[in-house]
């Protein structure tokens, strides 16, 4: 007999915020609040923003009567956020409650921020409560592996969202020494842990290797980067608990989707934010069920609203109903950038996920880097990062974990790439997002396609 799912407590959330009758949401409510919320953001950023006032310019709020007709509004990219991110905020700077500054790889080196009110921040703690209800309630013990020193960081509004739903929040920080971390979970006693995803994993190898204490947590949150399956695995393996994936961005409000218990796809903030996907080199809005570029809209933020913005996260719209029974849509996990896309020729494509699929689940690795030096033939070299010096991994078998992948094999065949593996235990656990380097020209080494 199949386990009931319980429906996301984010169909509650977003039932509650569009006021629908008896709290029980439509796809007929949401749609029709979405378009009520759009013409709202549009008439406000082109009253206060001089960014927008350029940008939408002769665009008239009168004659989007439909969501289809949004499609004909332009977007926002990273660079306009880079270059304009001052001119896009509404209203008074002294309402601007956070700034973040993340950095760019474009070609000025500028950084890019973001601003938020104090009204916009409550709402990511409102949904990091809600969300996190789907693991925990009032009683259980959260281990924050997140940044969260400063007010309006992410692990201080998650420390927040935990509190009003009774949830005992332990802050400890990103995850630099899996060793204390480990002490850290297991003296807690911690129910559940929220993590980067190379980061949780070092924990687990080292619990698993060293530790193998009595304690281990119940279940676990991933965020900040992409969730390989292999990690969700290895940590199911290790720990033998529930592993759930988060998809957000800064630009989102840290918050965009999360996984309820059937562990389908994200449940998307859609009281919140306007999700399209869209062709990435034609920019038509595709249909559900079709791969291309995440687009989204911001409903209700105020200090700095953005309309359209492009992602450059490639994914789909699940067009099955999810088991929980929600009617709000569910994002694909999300597997690679436009631009996180590497070129080997006539043999395809190859991105970072694939290769966290087939390395990640090697004994003690904890995280790789791949660059593709550029030439006839290219080199491929991966760099392995192990949990101990121990040698009970040699290049040999990264070459052969590797070359399970068809791409590979096939561009080895052709002769169009040179593999390259190195064993290193210097435990580098990154906090961002992990992607391919490409040394050389990139004109036929990256693709968008």
């Amino acid at each position: 007999m199949t386990a009931r799912v319980e429906k996301t407590p984010l169909d509650a959330l977003a039932a509650a915020k569009i006021g629908a009758e008896g709290g029980q949401l439509t796809q007929a409510q949401l749609s029709g609040y979405q378009l009520v919320r759009l013409k709202d953001t549009i008439t406000r950023v082109q009253s206060l923003s001089p960014f927008y006032r350029r940008r939408l310019a002769g665009k008239k709020v009168a004659s989007l009567t439909r969501l289809e007709d949004f499609a004909d509004y332009p977007f926002t990219t990273a660079d306009d956020v880079t270059e304009h991110a001052i001119e896009m905020v509404c209203g008074s700077q002294s309402e601007i409650n956070r700034v973040v500054t993340l950095a760019t790889s474009g070609t000025t080196g500028n950084p890019k921020r973001v601003y938020f009110s104090k009204f916009d921040q409550q709402l990511t703690i409102e949904h990091f409560g809600c969300g996190m209800s789907t693991l925990v309630g009032p009683g259980d013990k959260t281990l924050i592996l997140l940044p969260g020193e400063r007010p309006g960081s992410v692990g201080d509004l998650l420390l927040k969202g935990l509190l009003a739903i009774g949830v005992v929040p332990v802050a400890y920080g990103l995850v630099q020494n899996p060793a204390d971390a480990v002490r850290k979970m297991c003296l807690e006693q911690a129910t559940s842990i929220v993590g980067i995803p190379v980061q949780v994993l070092a924990m687990a190898r080292y619990w698993e290797k060293w530790g193998k204490s009595s304690w281990a947590p119940r279940c676990g949150l991933l965020s900040t980067d992409y969730v390989p399956a292999a990690v969700v695995n290895e940590l199911r393996r290790i720990w033998n608990c529930e592993i759930y994936d988060h998809y957000g961005m800064t630009e989102m409000g840290l918050g965009g989707g999360m996984e309820c218990s059937a562990h389908t796809g994200h449940h998307l903030r859609e009281a919140d934010l306007y999700f399209e996907i869209i062709d990435p080199d034609s920019t038509r809005v595709l249909p559900d069920g079709e791969y291309g570029e995440v687009v989204f809209t911001t409903l209700t933020r105020k200090g700095m609203p953005l309309i359209r913005y492009r992602t450059g996260d490639i994914s789909r719209f699940i067009p099955e109903l999810c088991p929980c029974g929600s009617i709000l849509r569910c994002l694909e996990r999300v597997r690679c950038r436009k631009d996180g896309r590497v070129s080997l020729g006539q043999a395809g494509i190859i991105t970072m996920a694939d290769f966290d699929e087939v390395l990640l689940p090697l004994p003690e690795v904890i995280n790789f880097t791949a660059t593709v030096f550029t030439g006839q033939p290219s080199k491929v070299k991966l760099v392995v990062e192990v949990l101990s010096q121990e040698r009970i991994l040699d290049e040999a078998v990264v070459l052969q974990a590797v070359r399970q992948l068809p791409v590979i094999r096939q561009a080895e065949q052709e002769r169009s790439i040179v593999l390259e593996a190195a064993i290193a235990c210097d435990l580098s656990l990154p906090p961002g997002k992990r992607s391919i380097s490409v040394i050389g020209p990139r004109e036929d080494a990256v693709s968008g396609r």
